[in-house]
């Protein structure tokens, strides 16, 4: 039987018995209400406490039979709860050192610091993208929330070294500081960035000014939500249909259509290729809507005849399925030395 339910068993059959002595009591010695009561508790108790009044053959009869009743069922309230606290104890401990391992495992992870109304939301899409990461979070009630929607966590300071590196940020992939204080998030940058100098770091900004701080401190990519939120406003009132495709391009609900990016490896055979020699989409079906250069420029509505090189990140629209073709072409069409070669052939031209 449940734990608990046995407590709560236990109590209702001690209960009775306190009742059942109480009127046997009454009944047998003429006591008072009280008087029966108090001889009742401190019989059950094992206090030792001398009777109330001088008993009767057939009142010490009935104190030895409430004695082994009573007593019984209080050992088995007491073994009740004590089970109760000890196997609970040892599942929390158990159930965190499985976590703690699986928070070891991790690797290219986020790490994400902060559980309100956005960090919730970014876990609840990096879990819909099966992207794996783990929570900082330091408030106990917030913990028990994102224990209940079941996702990697672990309780502590962001802004500590020790917090990070037990979070993994030595193999992460980056890390999301949205906790709801501005120099918070700086302080994780801070601390984030001198862990790992190599980790992209994405940062919320709240008040206006913040964004340089954050970006100094060594901040990739700094999201102001207030902002954000009004030029999405506007657009719906200026371009509600554009706001309606982008939408449905980028949000996981719409599985129908998809805007992903896709980067063109190293030695990759498409490397030194045009977007028409390429033929993405002729054989994929998919739309090259921009190309992130790999020194950082963006060229939107490509032409044809752009070239394509290692490190750029192609930005494709369409069906998951055509997306994911586009990605196995480009992952599979790998010529070992394909970029040595190429660079020699610059050097030499």
């Amino acid at each position: 039987m449940d734990p608990v339910r046995r407590i709560i068993l236990s109590l209702i059959v001690l209960l009775g018995i306190v009742s059942l002595g109480t009127f046997g009591f009454m009944l047998i010695e003429g006591w008072g209400a009280l008087d029966s009561l108090y001889m009742s508790v401190i019989t059950l108790s094992t206090i030792g406490f001398k009777e109330v009044h001088d008993l009767s053959d057939q009142g010490k009869i009935f104190i030895m039979v409430l004695i082994v009743f009573g007593v019984s069922t209080l050992g088995y309230l007491v073994s009740s709860m004590v089970q109760l606290m000890f196997e609970g104890q040892i599942q929390r401990i158990i159930g965190r050192k499985k976590v703690e391992k699986r928070i070891d495992a991790l690797h290219d992870h986020y790490i994400i610091c902060g559980y309100g109304r956005i960090g919730s939301m970014i876990c609840r899409e990096l879990s819909t993208c099966k992207v794996p990461f783990v929570v900082v979070e330091r408030d106990t009630e917030v913990l028990e929330k994102i224990e209940d929607d079941q996702f990697l966590w672990m309780k502590g300071d962001a802004t500590a070294d020790e917090t990070l590196v037990q979070a993994g940020i030595m193999r992460a992939r980056g890390l999301v500081s949205v906790v709801t204080s501005d120099s918070e998030n700086v302080y994780i940058t801070l601390t984030a960035r001198g862990l790992n100098p190599g980790l992209y770091i994405l940062a919320r900004s709240g008040e206006e000014g913040t964004e340089l701080k954050l970006k100094r401190a060594g901040a990739n990519k700094v999201v102001s939500p207030y902002a954000i939120g009004g030029m999405r406003m506007a657009q719906s009132i200026l371009r509600p249909n554009v706001v309606d495709f982008i939408e449905i391009a980028t949000t996981s609900e719409h599985l129908d259509l998809q805007m992903e990016e896709i980067s063109i490896p190293q030695d990759s055979a498409f490397a030194g290729q045009t977007l028409i020699s390429s033929a993405f989409r002729k054989e994929t079906g998919v739309i090259i809507v921009g190309i992130k250069k790999a020194h950082g420029h963006m060229i939107f509505n490509p032409n044809p005849h752009d070239q394509l090189d290692e490190g750029d990140t192609l930005i494709v629209l369409g069906d998951p399925r055509s997306v994911d073709s586009l990605d196995t072409l480009i992952s599979e069409r790998i010529i070992p030395g394909h970029t040595a070669a190429r660079r020699e052939a610059r050097n030499a031209g």
